[in-house]
């Protein structure tokens, strides 16, 4: 990878960890990718709004994910509903996106099993050994106290979301 692709990774995920601060961890890893990148679509980035904690906290999908394959969607997605080929084909570098995310997340956080699946509540019982509701006030807090919004939490998992959309991105582009 050439030195300036390296370097746009690097401030993609940079990015991505520092807005999830905010909160909106699909959009902080949609917004890094965008500006990064040059994909900016202020209504894809609205859109991702609903996804942060597991799609509307739920502990679902995880919503740095989404918020990656938004950004894929932006540059592979179909412009028409007609479009049936080009919606097929996106499928396989979606999944090579959430198949390097588990590994990636495994490696760089260091957790001990693979994930099985992609879901906010795994992933936070791997990070912090329990998972949180996040519309209980005061779970919501013990997720804050955990270290929730913090370099090694779940901003990190942005970091990580946003750093291997990125690098598809680039090998889809060449």
């Amino acid at each position: 990878m050439s030195n300036q692709k390296e370097k746009i990774i690097q401030n993609v995920r940079k990015k991505a960890l520092e807005y999830d601060k905010f909160s909106g961890c699909s959009q902080s890893v949609l917004l890094s990718i965008q500006e990064e990148l040059g994909l900016k679509d202020l209504e894809a980035f609205k859109a991702a709004t609903v996804f942060g904690g597991g799609v509307a906290k739920s502990g679902e999908t995880c919503g740095a994910l989404v918020g990656a394959l938004m950004a894929l969607g932006l540059v592979i997605g179909r412009e028409k509903i007609e479009a049936t080929e080009v919606y097929r084909k996106a499928f396989e570098p979606a999944r090579e996106i959430q198949k390097r995310f588990k590994d990636e997340l495994k490696k760089q956080f260091q957790f001990k099993g693979d994930l099985k699946t992609t879901l906010c509540k795994e992933l936070q019982e791997n990070i912090y050994g329990r998972s949180f509701n996040l519309y209980d006030e005061k779970d919501y807090q013990a997720f804050l106290d955990a270290g929730g919004h913090s370099d090694v939490g779940c901003p990190k998992v942005c970091a990580v979301a946003a750093q291997v959309a990125a690098e598809k991105i680039f090998e889809i582009k060449k």
